[in-house]
Parts: structure tokens; C-alpha cells; sequence
């Protein structure tokens, strides 16, 4: 892409061109150089959106909530964006679910942005280019940003580190609570919705989930949970005014700009993880003194830590070796 291309692209996502918006992201997804070059530039238009996460076992009704909460949203003639990170398929790596099945009504809204994103095999449901693609709708002047997460377990607590505000849905008769309690989810949520309410076992749910949240320690905010039926919209109202208060909270107590400050370094360090990996990746594959050693391993001639500290050694001699003598690293 060129620059000029770049720039005419950036100008019109700053307008809230829907089309340069789902470019701009098909970018960054792709890791195209030039998606992060965008990212640069609109960087400085972001901070304004209210980033809320969405996590939760599959089945739980996520997407039908959120569903319920954009047409909340667009009643108050609020700019919408849903970011639904999806399991990879294991042929295409393309996302896999198709979350935007669930959200149809809001298609041909000119006000509502849809999208679905591979996780590509991310361990906590979020996909390395989850929260550019969030930063991407923010700059666009979408107001509230939604992402839901694949809900794989106990790495679903990766999504504090990009939402202002933390939902953990569950569905009773499931033994989600328990599941959540061993996985030390619990720990995360700022709002808990039990969906599907009209479950005979709701309020058994919902007891569990009281007795949960009282081992925990007690912080300025107190866990709310509120019991919904996403499908028919019971509950929405309670919600939207839990999410409005929690927002209100951490603004007034200054934790909004902390938790970004977070989220923003944690997202830093993940980056720099992924492309590390993916450099090192490269490395073993086309070098063969590395693929003798890993040999070694395969023969028990060697443990895998020791395999691990001879190659980093290895890698970090060359580094030194690259920068010449008498450079600091």
C-alpha cells in the first residue's frame, strides 16, 4: 500500500467510513506492515470509546446479549462496534463460529460495526491483533466497543487486558460456577450476568456465585450479579445500569486511566511475545544445529529446559556477536 493509499485510508476510518474500518483490520489481522503503519497514525484519535469485554462458556448466550445491549445502545443513538474473537478454523485459520449470525438484525444499521476475528490458536481467546482491531473502532468514533471472547477456560482472564470493564457470563445448570471457581475466573469480572434465567436452577446459581465472591477479598467495588434472558430482553435495563455504574466508579476513582496504562503495557509485552515466537519458530525450523538438539530431547539425551537455556544462550551470543565488540545490549 502505498503512502499516499495509507493516508487516504486513515482519513477516511477517522471519518467513520465503515468499509476503510473493516480494510483497516483486515490489515492488522493479516499482520500487513502496512495495518500497523495505520495504527500509528489514528493512534493519537483513540481513548474516547468504553471498551466493555464479554467472557463466558460457550452456549452461555454471549452474543445474544450483546445483541440485546447494542440495540440498548442505538436507542440512545450511540456509534456501536461488536469484535467477536472466534476459534480458528484448523484448515483456513479464518474464524470459525461466525458470532455476526447472531447479531443480524443490526447489519444494515449504518451505526452498528460487526466483526469476527481468528484467535489463531491464542490460548486466552484473544487474538494478538484483538485489541489494534479495538483501538481501530475506537479511532473510527465508535462510542462503545463490545468484545466477546471464545471462552476456552481458565486463559478467558487474558480479556482484563483489554477491556475497561469485565463481564463474566454464565448459564446455570451447567456448572459453570464451580468450572469458573477452579479456573480462578471469578477473580476477574467486574459484573456477572447469569443468563437464561428462567432456568429452574437460576437461584441455586446464584447462591453458589454469592458464596464464591465472599472468599474473595473485598474491594471499593462489589461485584453485582444480574440475572438475564438475553433472547427476550428481560434483565437488559438492570444491566446497562450495573455497566453505567461501573463505569461511573472507576472514572471517579481514577482506576479507568490506570487499568488502560495496564492494559496498554500488558498489550506491548504481548506483541513483542508473539513476534518473538514466531522469530524463533523460524529459526529452529531452518536451522539445523537446532534441529539436532531438539533431537536430543525427542531421545531423552537432553530435558527440555536445558534444550531451552542452551538455544537462548546460543541466540543471545549471536545477538552480542551482530552488534560487534564493545556494544551494550
Amino acid at each position: 500500500m502505498t503512502a499516499a493509499a495509507s493516508d487516504s485510508l486513515a482519513q477516511r476510518l477517522l471519518a467513520g467510513d465503515k468499509r476503510a474500518l473493516a480494510r483497516a483490520i483486515t490489515l492488522v489481522e493479516s499482520d500487513d506492515p502496512a495495518g500497523w503503519d495505520l495504527v500509528r497514525e489514528v493512534y493519537p484519535h483513540t481513548g474516547k470509546a468504553a471498551i466493555l469485554g464479554f467472557t463466558g462458556a460457550p452456549g452461555a448466550g454471549k452474543s445474544t446479549l450483546i445483541g440485546a445491549l447494542v440495540k440498548n445502545r442505538r436507542a440512545l443513538d450511540r456509534e456501536v462496534a461488536v469484535l467477536s474473537i472466534d476459534p480458528s478454523s484448523p484448515f483456513t485459520k479464518g474464524a470459525l463460529l461466525g458470532d455476526r449470525i447472531r447479531l443480524t438484525e443490526h447489519f444494515l444499521d449504518p451505526g452498528v460495526f460487526i466483526r469476527s476475528m481468528a484467535n489463531r490458536g491464542a490460548l486466552g481467546g484473544l487474538s494478538e491483533a484483538a485489541l489494534q482491531g479495538a483501538l481501530l473502532m475506537d479511532a473510527a468514533g465508535k462510542q462503545d466497543v463490545f468484545l466477546e471472547t471464545v471462552g476456552v477456560g481458565q486463559a478467558e482472564i487474558d480479556i482484563i487486558d483489554h477491556a475497561d470493564t469485565v463481564v463474566l457470563v454464565l448459564m446455570p445448570g451447567s456448572g459453570d460456577s464451580i468450572q469458573a471457581l477452579k479456573a480462578g475466573i471469578m477473580e476477574i469480572p467486574d459484573i456477572i450476568v447469569v443468563n437464561k434465567a428462567d432456568h429452574p436452577l437460576t437461584d441455586t446459581m446464584v447462591r453458589e456465585i454469592r458464596g464464591v465472591l465472599s472468599l474473595a477479598p473485598q474491594r471499593g467495588w462489589r461485584v453485582p450479579i444480574v440475572k438475564t434472558e438475553a433472547v427476550r430482553g428481560k434483565g437488559i435495563e438492570e444491566l446497562v445500569e450495573k455497566l453505567d455504574e461501573h463505569r461511573a466508579f472507576i472514572q471517579e476513582e481514577g482506576t479507568l486511566s490506570e487499568r488502560r496504562k495496564r492494559n496498554l503495557q500488558n498489550e506491548v509485552l504481548a506483541i513483542c511475545t508473539a513476534r518473538l515466537r514466531r522469530d524463533l519458530e523460524a529459526r529452529l525450523k531452518e536451522d539445523a544445529s537446532y534441529q539436532a538438539l531438539l533431537e536430543r530431547v525427542v531421545k531423552r539425551e537432553l530435558d527440555p529446559a536445558s534444550a531451552a537455556t542452551t538455544i537462548l544462550a546460543e541466540i543471545e551470543g549471536a545477538d552480542v556477536a551482530a552488534r560487534g565488540p564493545g556494544s551494550v545490549a
